[in-house]
């Protein structure tokens, strides 16, 4: 269980991270060069990727894509916090595991049960209450596409992880720290236009920030992925707890410490989506 706290931490420290870029100034973009470099070590370090594995041969299209989604889907992560605040961002980002659910339903044919139904129709009903206000301007309305973004953004990355998965032929961590690297230089090429186009200016704090980031970020997986190996045969588990703890402790800082104003609305969507993590949790633990 050790594992699962500790994962949901580096999740919620990572929102926390990018809530304070704000106040500090901190270039998002180039924070995320360093946050990659730093994944990439670590990667090396914990993971020791067979680097042998990476032929011709490889799924590169999907590497390239999520090379390419994994920058892109931070950026708007961090404006999604910036504007809208860490509670909804993280339920956005939690509920974006409706997205593979719904890949999986129409895309591979799976069978659903009754309770899986229910927990999509709690989701989608969480979204819209998580998000409403009784009045929004013009700005708030077009603040609407960072969350959307993220939740449509981190379910394309999951289905996506999760056909790199069923390639047995190549080991998942070599696979992960490939992406890293791709990753790692297309933020690097957009620091770069930026640069050149003298719309920016590298600073080291900036890079220094994104290591720390690129820290909790790569413990988040680690962890995450430790859960999953202890608890083997009940992956469930580890699904419903992560999800379910996330939304629950990034309410908590949101609300008490970064005093992020909710609605009556806001809070029945944040109670639609823990039963709506739970029906499928439900759903798969007991496949009804």
């Amino acid at each position: 269980m050790i594992y699962i706290i500790l994962s949901i931490c580096c999740s919620v420290i990572v929102a926390i991270l990018l809530k304070l870029a704000k106040r500090y100034q901190i270039n998002i973009i180039q924070a995320v060069i360093s946050n990659y470099l730093m994944a990439i070590v670590l990667c090396y370090f914990f993971f020791k990727p067979n680097l042998n594995f990476i032929t011709t041969n490889a799924p590169w299209a999907i590497y390239l894509s999520l090379g390419i989604l994994l920058p892109s889907i931070f950026l708007f992560l961090a404006a999604s916090i910036k504007n809208l605040g860490i509670v909804k961002t993280d339920i956005a980002q939690r509920l974006s595991l409706f997205i593979p659910i719904l890949a999986a339903y129409f895309l591979f044919k799976e069978d659903f049960s009754l309770v899986k139904f229910l927990g999509l129709g709690t989701g989608f009903l969480a979204i819209l209450f998580t998000f409403i206000r009784k009045s929004e301007n013009n700005k708030e309305i077009k603040n609407w596409i960072y969350p959307v973004t993220v939740f449509v953004g981190f379910g394309v990355i999951d289905v996506l992880f999760k056909q790199v998965a069923l390639n047995k032929a190549i080991p998942y961590t070599t696979s992960l720290f490939t992406i890293f690297c791709i990753a790692f230089l297309v933020a690097t090429i957009i620091v770069l236009v930026k640069v050149i186009n003298h719309r920016t200016k590298i600073q080291l704090v900036n890079l220094g920030c994104g290591l720390i980031l690129g820290l909790f970020n790569f413990g988040n997986i680690l962890f995450y992925l430790k859960a999953h190996q202890y608890f083997s045969k009940n992956p469930s588990t580890v699904f419903g707890a992560m999800n379910l703890g996330v939304i629950a402790l990034g309410t908590l800082i949101g609300v008490l410490i970064f005093k992020e104003k909710l609605s009556v609305l806001n809070y029945i969507g944040i109670l639609l989506a823990i039963c709506a993590v739970l029906l499928i949790t439900i759903s798969q633990l007991y496949a009804v």
